[in-house]
């Protein structure tokens, strides 16, 4: 009999696989990394040929010591935005895809805005105009890879976000879908109509032939073949609400902040889409029985990825567990990091801002540097989780933590400090494969959300220690920093 749930959880930068029994247990892990290519400044780019083969090298090893046929169903979750074309004839990508961290098409969202599409985009779409989306990404491959446009016209290439890439050829190319919580972040998507957007697809000149169907993220999106048995794809979602369902955020006002390689804040809002007024988003906070639970969303697009930076950019630190120590030793910390190497995100959107640090002088240690770069995590938390306040008007009293730097106890202590608020952090900070688990698993009958609820368990507690005077100096600070930073390459 089937013992087991394959999540599998295709990362920014590594992909990963897990095997999760009927318990809700991890048993099995296995991650690859997988190379980043920077072709000019502010460039990202993936070979989709190698996001499939890590993710395949990943699933042979948690499969080494049990059976294909021991998988029940196979859950998906994955970096959202993240944009691929391929020719639907040989399953060949015509150009790599271009990663949501991506900021060549800034040029094109000046373009949509001049055209007055941002009401439009922010009623229909619930985004903003941002190179982060996949339709500008979309339109930059059509527009600059040679035979693009005439292939799309003719009804042979393909799009997908990186959820629909492996799908696609985990059935053989029989199935070409997504769900709704990524197509509601590729501007072209209509989270109020649940369709396909005419408006946007027609003004980026994108054949409706081209993109997947959409379908909720607990069904059946078709059958894998893996070690010639077939199992069924029975969940799918992006990553940021995968993990808002991992932590059973099931209730409106519950909010979950997961540490990545970006930062990502959601709430969820039940039925209720709120149109942001203070730089967040409106998404789909899962697709369920044909009808969407929302959420806002307040993204940061740089995190993980800057203490990512210590280590292999200047070289300070050997490993990222290192900063909560060296973190820890510094007391007071004059120096703030301001980490937009990709812009900033929620509630800025500004491309044009890039990374500073500020309050530098001649004994600023390595330390001070680490510590500011934790800090910076939080200060952005701050930022979305006030936009969020003013837009929901919900207070929020426990913020549900997970993603990989959720691990470290400076920044969850300082989360909780500069924020007011507990935070809580799970005995499982897998949340994001497990919420794709998840959503697998009750396609197949084993797990309901009670279930889900009470396999949960709470690591720890983090309680504010600071006054607030102490509060509002550092918050002060941070927002005087990131002033200065913003706007750096406009003219």
């Amino acid at each position: 009999m089937s013992k087991y749930i394959l999540s599998i959880d295709q990362g920014t930068t590594s992909s990963r696989s897990l095997l999760v029994d009927k318990n809700g247990n991890v048993v099995k892990v296995a991650q690859k990394e997988f190379e980043q290519i920077f072709p000019q400044s502010g460039w990202v780019e993936h070979d989709p040929n190698e996001i499939l083969s890590s993710q395949l090298d990943t699933i042979s090893e948690v499969l080494d010591e049990v059976s294909a046929e021991d998988i029940i169903a196979i859950g998906i979750t994955n970096q959202r935005e993240t944009t691929v074309v391929w020719d639907k004839n040989n399953g060949k990508p015509v150009y790599n895809a271009i990663v949501w961290q991506d900021r060549r098409t800034a040029q094109i969202c000046e373009q949509m805005k001049n055209d007055g599409l941002a009401s439009y985009i922010k009623e229909n779409t619930g985004l903003v105009i941002d190179a982060y989306f996949s339709g500008t990404k979309l339109k930059w491959i059509l527009d600059n890879v040679d035979g693009a446009r005439d292939k799309a016209a003719n009804g042979d290439l393909l799009f997908g976000t990186v959820d629909s890439w492996l799908i696609w050829n985990l059935t053989k190319g029989k199935s070409h879908k997504t769900d709704h919580t990524n197509a509601s972040r590729t501007l072209l998507y209509n989270i109020k109509d649940l369709v396909w957007d005419n408006k946007m697809c027609s003004y980026f000149d994108i054949p409706l032939s081209m993109l997947p169907q959409v379908q909720d993220s607990s069904s059946d999106f078709g059958t894998a073949i893996i070690n010639d048995v077939k199992i069924p794809i029975f969940g799918v979602a992006g990553d940021q609400q995968s993990a808002l369902f991992g932590q059973a955020c099931f209730s409106v006002g519950e909010a979950k902040n997961t540490y990545g390689t970006g930062c990502f804040m959601l709430m969820n809002t039940g039925d209720k889409m709120y149109v942001s007024n203070n730089g967040l988003l409106t998404t789909i906070a899962i697709g369920s029985n044909g009808k969407p639970v929302y959420a806002l969303e307040g993204s940061v697009f740089i995190a993980g990825a800057a203490v990512q930076w210590l280590r292999d950019g200047i070289k300070i630190i050997a490993d990222s567990a290192e900063t909560e120590q060296m973190a820890f030793s510094v007391e007071d910390n004059d120096v703030v990091v301001v980490p937009a190497f990709a812009g900033l995100g929620a509630p800025y959107w500004d491309m044009y801002a890039r990374g500073a640090i500020f309050g530098l002088t001649r004994d600023t240690s390595q330390n001070q540097i680490a510590k500011a770069t934790l800090q910076s995590l939080a200060f952005q938390t701050k930022d979305v989780l006030d936009a969020m306040v003013k837009d929901a008007n919900i207070t929020l009293k426990t913020l549900k933590v997970d993603g990989g730097a959720s691990k470290n106890n400076f920044l969850m202590q300082f989360q909780s400090d500069i924020l007011d608020t507990t935070v809580e952090r799970p005995t499982n900070v897998e949340t994001t494969a497990m919420g794709a688990a998840y959503l697998a698993g009750m396609m197949a009958g084993i797990w309901t959300s009670e279930t889900i609820e009470n396999n949960r368990k709470v690591d720890r507690l983090f309680t504010s220690k600071f006054e607030e005077p102490k509060r509002t100096s550092l918050y002060a600070n941070w927002q005087k920093a990131v002033k200065r930073s913003m706007g750096w390459l406009k003219e």
